[in-house]
């Protein structure tokens, strides 16, 4: 269960889940970390990748709190379908586009809530995410505003959506969280902006010997 009061720091993991165990058995033992499968790695190795992360993350926080996964699964039909991939993953959250079909969105939701996992609508590619909202029949459990890797590939000026979060806060009771800016700056940006939860994965998608020192230092950001 997400705390509105806290601050998280979510690591997507895009490679193999070998080397996403690798990762998050070097991360430091905290409650503000999430762990993401990301779509990729989601794609390629289904129920059973986001199972082996699941099992590592257990693995490294042990009793201390309850490990907390995201499964990246970007729905765009089939609502239900993708929500029980997720659980059948030990995910603790799935993932939906705000661009699918206000149907499939309203379904994923209210199969997120009856399977007893969080909800996160994604607004990639999204110009107005709140004239959307209006139309949820319920309100998902988190919002992110995202600036997609190809769109800052092909477009450096394209900005991280930080200007949308406070009109979602202003209308709508939902956590809000912040991906596509990796850099310690766009990260306190997204921190000063109000966001809940902040996605990175640049510095996470290989093994290297500074990627526990790398997680203590955002999260040293994110309070």
């Amino acid at each position: 269960m997400l705390d509105r009061k806290k601050r998280y720091l979510q690591i997507a993991l895009n490679s193999t889940p070998g080397e996403g165990a690798e990762i998050i058995s070097q991360l430091p033992s905290s409650e503000r970390i999430l762990i993401e499968a990301g779509t990729p790695l989601v794609k390629a190795y289904g129920i059973e990748g986001i199972r082996r992360l699941k099992d590592a993350w257990e693995f490294q926080v042990g009793n201390d709190f309850e490990s907390y996964i995201v499964a990246d699964t970007k729905c765009m039909d089939r609502g239900k379908t993708e929500v029980q991939i997720a659980l059948k993953g030990g995910a603790n959250a799935a993932t939906a586009l705000g661009a699918a079909p206000l149907e499939t969105i309203n379904y994923f939701i209210a199969s997120c809530q009856d399977s007893g996992l969080d909800s996160m609508v994604d607004m990639i590619g999204v110009e107005q995410p709140f004239k959307i909202m209006r139309k949820f029949k319920e309100m998902p459990t988190v919002v992110i505003l995202h600036r997609g890797v190809d769109e800052e590939a092909f477009d450096k000026n394209k900005p991280v959506p930080y200007i949308q979060i406070n009109k979602i806060r202003s209308s709508f009771n939902t956590l809000i969280s912040i991906a596509g800016g990796d850099t310690i700056r766009e990260v306190q940006r997204a921190i000063f902006n109000d966001a809940n939860i902040v996605v990175v994965w640049k510095n996470f998608y290989n093994p290297a010997s500074n990627t526990g020192q790398l997680a203590e230092e955002f999260l040293k950001v994110i309070k």
